[in-house]
């Protein structure tokens, strides 16, 4: 997979993160993108209520302290070479994608002049974020729908076009909570890349340095197939189960850290593995 090269960083996020109270992975975006002095930008393109969704990340973001916050809103492509949009995403340092539809994202969005925009603002430094769908169009590939809490098989992922922020990986939310471990597995077996990020609700991972680490309540579960011996891909229809064999699983809380350069979590401490036996 292709290490992220961009100066700027990426929050991920599972979806469901707390926007009330303390709101501790909307606080990270915010203090990332220049704390008192962020100037952000929310992208409602996923959603069909882009007022009602906008206005409430606009009044977290500003009690958090956010210097600015304004919601660009685009329902259709020619919305997205709006100069007045343009002018803001050329001055935010974080921008910030909501929940809805990922196709809804990349359908309105995807190479046009706010694509080139907010791309150029990450490459100079710009946080972007994103959560749910917001997270599923991070990668150069997204899972576009797909069944959840079923066994692997090759017709419960329809895949399309991302963004191409964190190219080279899959990424799928509200992981635990919706069974999604079989249709991340389906993706990633179907894509030629090695690595499957599954985000929990409430969870964020953050991506600075070629380094992944986890916030929240939930974790991240990693699937790295660069080592898989087996799948049966080519000899089954699309609605026979899947067989793989041989990939590494891991499954990384808040505070753990991954490298996406040798595909390896970043353990700060010496670690055992205990076994519980069964008589």
């Amino acid at each position: 997979m292709s290490e992220n090269q961009n100066k700027g960083q990426l929050v991920i996020i599972g979806g469901a993160e707390e926007k009330n109270g303390d709101a501790p992975i909307l606080r990270e975006f915010v203090r990332r993108a220049g704390g008192v002095k962020a100037n952000i930008v929310i992208m409602t393109a996923a959603t069909e209520l882009p007022r009602e969704v906008g206005e409430k990340y606009i009044e977290v973001f500003q009690r958090l302290g956010a210097s600015e916050v304004r919601i660009i809103d685009t329902t259709t492509r020619e919305d997205a070479s709006s100069s007045t949009a343009l002018e803001a995403i050329h001055r935010a340092t974080g921008i910030f994608f909501t929940g809805g539809e990922q196709a809804r994202i990349t359908s309105i969005l995807k190479n046009t002049e706010i694509d080139a925009a907010i791309h150029k603002r990450h490459s100079e430094g710009a946080v972007v974020a994103g959560t749910s769908a917001g997270a599923a169009v991070m990668p150069d590939k997204m899972i576009v729908e797909g069944d959840s809490q079923t066994s692997a098989r090759l017709n419960i992922v329809e895949m399309g076009p991302g963004l191409g922020f964190l190219p080279g990986v899959v990424i799928d939310q509200h992981f635990s909570e919706r069974g999604r471990l079989g249709r991340l597995i389906t993706a990633l077996v179907q894509e030629p890349v090695v690595l499957g990020f599954g985000i929990d609700e409430n969870t964020a991972m953050v991506v600075s340095d070629g380094q992944i680490e986890v916030f929240g309540e939930g974790s991240v579960t990693i699937v790295d197939e660069s080592e898989g011996t087996y799948n049966n891909m080519d000899q089954i229809l699309k609605d026979e189960p899947l067989a793989v064999c041989g990939v590494k699983l891991h499954i990384l809380p808040h505070g753990h850290k991954f490298d996406l350069k040798t595909r390896q979590p970043i353990l700060d401490r010496q670690t055992s593995v205990t076994r519980m036996s069964v008589t």
